[in-house]
């Protein structure tokens, strides 16, 4: 979970949230919650020569988030497969749900971007977060 405060550069000319920025806000969300793990992927891309690559989204907006706000992005694995992570994220401000969403991430091999299994300590460090 991390907090994420509305800028006026996230928002359109009515100082709504862009619809787009949602998929920013998830993006740092993921990025954070794999750090939280110890999973850096500067360096997961510098000692296995694997990168993590959106395949797909599913999203649903709900109520509008706007300048000043200041948004919780939650995330879980919904799914863990075998080369592949499928997170359940939202937005939140306060108890009000404004966005959520259905991210499948891929881990890729850098140089043909082809699907990749996740190496044992990966997925290790991944099936303990399920618990």
């Amino acid at each position: 979970m991390i907090q994420i405060r509305v800028y006026y550069e996230d928002t359109d000319a009515g100082g709504i949230v862009f619809y787009a920025n949602y998929l920013k806000f998830f993006e740092r969300a993921r990025t954070e919650w794999l750090r939280g793990l110890g999973i850096n992927q500067s360096s997961m891309a510098a000692t296995t020569g694997q990168i993590f690559v959106v395949k797909n989204v599913e999203i649903q907006y709900r109520k509008p988030a706007g300048l000043d706000d200041l948004l919780t992005i939650q995330s879980t694995i919904q799914h863990l497969g075998s080369a592949s992570i499928t997170f359940q994220q939202s937005a939140w401000r306060d108890t009000e749900l404004l966005c959520e969403s259905s991210v499948q991430v891929v881990c890729v091999d850098a140089q043909n971007l082809r699907p990749a299994k996740f190496n044992p300590e990966l997925r290790s460090t991944l099936e303990k977060a399920l618990d």
